[in-house]
């Protein structure tokens, strides 16, 4: 009987301590550790890919940023407005007028 239990009760070294050996367990340890080590890969595929397109997309919007400042620098609606700001403030309170009058629920 002692032959019989030693038999199945195989014993494996792990980190200087003996453990009973489950062969069933130590196979689904394993996958389960083969999963998550391949999710680990993939998260880290998909956060690399993340960071790089919000890098490309702020360096987008900059040049975006860039570009339409240029652009109001150089429009005749911002001389307009510096050199008549009377004028541009009647222009302004008309047009939320306008805009309050026609957006406003009867």
């Amino acid at each position: 009987m002692a032959t019989q239990t030693t038999a199945t009760q195989r014993t494996a070294k792990a980190n200087g301590v003996t453990e009973p050996s489950h062969p069933v367990t130590d196979q689904l340890k394993e996958t389960l550790h083969s999963s998550v080590d391949k999710l680990a890969d993939s998260a880290g595929v998909a956060e690399e890919n993340i960071r790089q397109t919000a890098s490309k997309s702020a360096e987008n919007m900059s040049a975006r940023k860039r570009l339409a400042e240029q652009k109001w620098q150089a429009s005749k609606v911002r001389q307009y407005a510096i050199e008549n700001p009377v004028a541009t403030a009647g222009i302004a309170f008309a047009a939320g007028m306008l805009v309050t009058s026609l957006l406003r629920k009867k």
